[in-house]
């Protein structure tokens, strides 16, 4: 039996395992064994918890403490923990998801303990050294053993890097995860609570921010607070709002300078935030994965950055690039507003963990 251990810490990996542990553990639970570790890198119960018990996603075998501190300081303490229990139980391989500093974590105590390592999302580019994301993907890339690709401009950034041999596209897991649960409907009172009965005609925007550059740079903080207040005059706009950002806002003064007609919500859990996608006019986000779910849902997509990984979705124009001033962030949400993008393909069908299933089974028999 194939001992796989996966690695998760953040909402968007825990919207990717769910649909991996649903695989392993239906077609693939004669071959392959898999334990789960949650690093405790998102410890909210509305970032964390809901996504265990609406997903259906095993118990994990070890949970951290949450670990506060620099990006060194908490990746470092959790590669320690890490280590104990990758010595401790020896998996065949670890499995990591995405750009997180729980990936990057993962990644390197399990090479460093000869472990090979799988990740998922790999090879996906902003040529943005500055994040953090990009750091974390970059090296994870340089030490796996199999790197999943979810497009083929990803397998292409990992040739040019010279890891041809490691890489494959599956497609992209998030897509699954949508097929998989959208089919589950939350209660009606939830879309009904923030825009009443007729949430089904109401025409609404969803904004979610978290990247540290639009929450560290004051100025940049400042544009989309005022953005998002020009939008409101035109369009209502809720924000499931990520403990960063409210923790950033508050401290600046700026939770309180949102126009009234921007509703504030708590965090929503993955389904709750399909709801809210599904009847949305349009998103602003920077948000690598709601621009993804909202290509999915065919929903038009305004992305607070200088750059994305996610090129495929501009190209075939159901998303448009926005710098931080609050005039640009209105315009580009007000042209969004209606539009449509072309018809396309270039994450895969939905069947990406199947892919990568069979994929680790394939490189572990040739491994011995």
């Amino acid at each position: 039996m194939l001992k796989v251990l996966t690695v998760v810490g953040a909402r968007p990996q825990f919207i990717k395992a769910a649909a991996m542990s649903r695989i392993f553990n239906k077609d693939f639970s004669d071959q392959i064994e898999e334990s789960i570790v949650h690093t405790g890198q998102h410890f909210d119960q509305n970032m964390s918890e809901v996504f265990f018990c609406e997903l259906g996603i095993p118990e994990p075998l070890v949970t951290f403490e949450t670990r506060n501190g620099s990006h060194g300081v908490s990746t470092g303490k959790m590669m320690a923990d890490l280590d104990k229990v990758i010595i401790e139980n020896r998996p065949d391989l670890v499995l990591v998801f995405g750009d997180t500093n729980s990936t990057i974590a993962a990644a390197l105590s399990a090479s460093k303990l000869d472990i090979p390592v799988a990740h998922v999302e790999a090879g996906m580019r902003s040529w943005n050294r500055s994040m953090p994301e990009e750091i974390n993907r970059v090296v994870t890339d340089h030490v796996s053993s199999l790197n999943l690709a979810a497009s083929d401009a990803a397998l292409r950034n990992l040739q040019a890097e010279g890891l041809g041999g490691t890489a494959h596209v599956v497609g992209d897991i998030m897509f699954d995860s949508l097929r998989i649960f959208s089919e589950l409907r939350p209660a009606d009172e939830f879309l009904d609570n923030i825009f009443g009965s007729n949430h089904e005609n109401s025409k609404y925007i969803v904004a979610t921010f978290h990247r540290q550059q639009n929450l560290e740079e004051i100025g940049r903080l400042n544009g989309i607070v005022q953005g998002l207040n020009l939008v409101s005059e035109y369009y209502p706009v809720v924000i499931p709002m990520h403990p960063r950002l409210r923790s950033t806002l508050t401290r600046n003064g700026l939770l309180l300078r949102l126009s009234e007609k921007v509703k504030v919500i708590d965090p929503v859990s993955y389904v709750q935030m399909l709801a809210l996608l599904r009847f949305a006019a349009a998103v602003i986000t920077d948000s690598g994965g709601l621009q993804k779910e909202a290509f999915f849902l065919r929903v038009p997509c305004v992305t607070v950055r200088d750059e994305t990984e996610w090129l495929e979705t501009v190209a075939l124009g159901w998303n448009r690039m926005t710098n931080a001033k609050s005039a640009d962030i209105l315009r580009n949400a007000l042209e969004a507003v209606g539009s449509a993008g072309q018809e396309g393909t270039p994450y895969g069908s939905g069947d990406s963990a199947k892919k990568i299933a069979e994929l680790i089974i394939s490189f572990s028999a040739q491994k011995g």
